[in-house]
């Protein structure tokens, strides 16, 4: 999986850079730069929706902490874990016990016909 979908903040319009928003969250941004990123904002729902969570948010000196917090956590579950063959098939235990029983019945049964047969 691409590094930049294991990032929270990197999916939000690419003219914002994640520092920027961090900064605007934080209130470090001059007014003209607030303005220009709220108009920027604006234009895209999913950005507004993202900036309107962020905004509420109670800790917000604390944002790049929850933000790596997140994006750790992001990471940890998409991490592919590898797995068996018999996994990977999704194979029930049940069905593997079931095939062996068949298989041993087949070769005790030739073995009593063979003997038999020899016998006569």
């Amino acid at each position: 999986m691409k590094d930049d979908l294991k990032d929270i903040l990197s999916n939000l319009n690419p003219g914002i850079d994640q520092e920027t928003l961090l900064l605007y969250l934080q209130g470090k941004l001059s007014e003209e730069k607030h303005h220009e990123l709220e108009k920027q904002i604006l234009r895209d729902d999913f950005d507004s929706d993202a900036l309107e969570g962020l905004e509420g948010m109670q800790d917000r000196k604390n944002v790049q902490v929850i933000v790596d917090q997140l994006n750790q956590e992001l990471r940890k579950k998409t991490i592919k874990k590898k797995r068996s063959k018999l996994q990977e098939l999704n194979i029930q235990p049940w069905i593997i016990i079931s095939l062996i029983i068949i298989l041993l019945l087949i070769v005790i049964s030739y073995v009593i016909i063979f003997m038999y047969m020899k016998e006569q």
